[in-house]
């Protein structure tokens, strides 16, 4: 077990090194993500590029990896884990950018999206009840906001190596501050035909100094697939495929991307708190394939604008998991 982690490290090392440049990856732990076993390693790519845009959430990456070695980990402690059939532990990076709707003009652009780039670390539980068919997640976060997410430089590296129009105002970035957060999420089997659909729903509670608020989402899978409700030990040997379809509510409480850091006040523009929008309604539509210990995604995400004076937006993702 342990030299089947080792042999997939360096293919997500490598993964990393090639998508350095994007990111924000959410709900790695809800139950159309699933994979069997006792680990995985995960890789998320998302961007706005998919969808022919460069604005708002315009990049994202995370990297995540399950693996019975972080069952001892000290941080664990920091986590809430019911006592249900199982429980899985992890380690997950991730990197966040955000841009206005022009990323070429050097001016600060009121109204419109502040820059900033988050880079964070968690620590996260993921427990199954196979019984009553529910699941529960916390993660403990640590990180930062700021130049210190280097989020910046890796866009004006990745388009100068394309080719691509230079983004000239990072300057006006949301200032240094650090990120702590603490999230927990819960889900719930609604209704399952065989392996052929499943719908199910969940809320989750964000509270910290990146995102606080909460969220409630039902998703929809259809095709051919394992119950993520069941048994760790599900059969991966024969073709996995579905559909699924996920509409969700957030109530923003505060969104340091949009209002600045907690602690450092001193950015040279925010979006006020009375500009905020409540809520913000979001879909996501993705196809899932799996097979033996690999699976891959790809997603499209549409969410409602998160501000007064800011339009909806639209990005696009690929995943790339290994299990053992």
């Amino acid at each position: 077990m342990r030299f089947r982690f080792f042999l997939a490290l360096p293919l997500f090392v490598a993964l990393f090194a090639s998508f350095v440049g994007s990111a924000q990856s959410v709900g790695n732990w809800q139950a159309y993500k699933d994979l069997p076993g006792a680990g995985y390693g995960r890789t998320v790519f998302e961007n706005d590029f998919f969808l022919g845009s460069d604005r708002y959430y315009t990049q994202g990456l995370d990297l995540e990896m399950v693996t019975p070695l972080f069952n001892r980990l000290i941080t664990n402690k920091l986590l809430y884990t019911p006592r249900f059939s199982y429980t899985r532990y992890g380690i997950g990076i991730q990197h966040n950018a955000f841009t206005p709707g022009s990323v070429s003009d050097p001016a600060l652009l009121v109204g419109d999206r502040p820059y900033a780039g988050v880079l964070t670390i968690r620590n996260f539980a993921i427990a199954v009840d196979t019984m009553r068919r529910q699941r529960f997640y916390t993660s403990a976060v640590a990180g930062v906001i700021g130049k210190s997410a280097i989020a910046g430089d890796i866009q004006g590296f990745v388009h100068k190596l394309l080719g691509n129009y230079m983004p000239n105002g990072w300057l006006h970035q949301i200032r240094n501050d650090i990120i702590v957060n603490y999230d927990a999420s819960y889900e719930k089997e609604v209704l399952r035909y065989r392996r052929f659909f499943l719908l199910s729903a969940a809320a989750t509670v964000n509270v910290g100094t990146l995102l606080t608020g909460a969220c409630v989402s039902s998703t929809v899978m259809l095709g051919h697939f394992h119950s993520p409700f069941s048994d760790e030990r599900a059969s991966r040997r024969h073709l996995h495929f579905y559909v699924y379809d996920q509409p969700a509510a957030y109530l923003p409480g505060y969104n340091a991307t949009l209002q600045g850091g907690v602690f450092n006040r001193t950015s040279p523009y925010v979006i006020r708190e009375t500009d905020i929008s409540r809520p913000v309604l979001r879909n996501r539509l993705g196809f899932v394939a799996s097979w033996q210990n690999v699976s891959v995604e790809y997603f499209i995400t549409t969410l409602t604008r998160e501000f007064a004076t800011g339009d909806s937006h639209s990005y696009g993702g690929f995943q790339l998991s290994i299990g053992y």
